[in-house]
């Protein structure tokens, strides 16, 4: 059993800031690449920023020079700094990872449960 709990979502106004954490917990022995994603009202799911175990990030060209993604491998956690907030931005964001279980041969892929960020003046 492994959950990603999510955390740091909330309203904001156009250029603000949130942090968001995404713990990961269960029979876990190994997390390979961690990531999010986002989806907006009857748009589809996009993705927004991954990093590996070994710290290569890679974002969306939406969100470039003002997301920063980062993860700490002793706390199974992994994190998306959010500063100078557009409205373009809101969205339900989600946190994904791929993870190899105690007794389990190979790496599955696993959700967060979403939490709503919300940009508004």
């Amino acid at each position: 059993q492994v959950q990603l709990v999510e955390s740091g979502g909330g309203l904001v106004q156009p250029g603000g800031s949130l942090r968001l954490s995404c713990a990961a917990s269960g029979s876990i022995v190994s997390i390979n690449a961690m990531g999010w994603y986002r989806q907006a009202p009857g748009k589809q799911r996009e993705l927004v920023a991954t990093i590996t175990r070994g710290g290569v990030t890679n974002y969306a060209d939406s969100v470039k020079g003002r997301f920063t993604i980062s993860r700490d491998n002793a706390k199974n956690t992994v994190y998306l700094q959010m500063n100078s907030l557009k409205s373009e931005d809101t969205a339900v964001y989600y946190c994904n990872a791929d993870i190899r279980r105690r007794y389990g041969g190979v790496y599955l892929n696993y959700w967060g449960q979403g939490t709503q960020v919300t940009v508004s003046s």
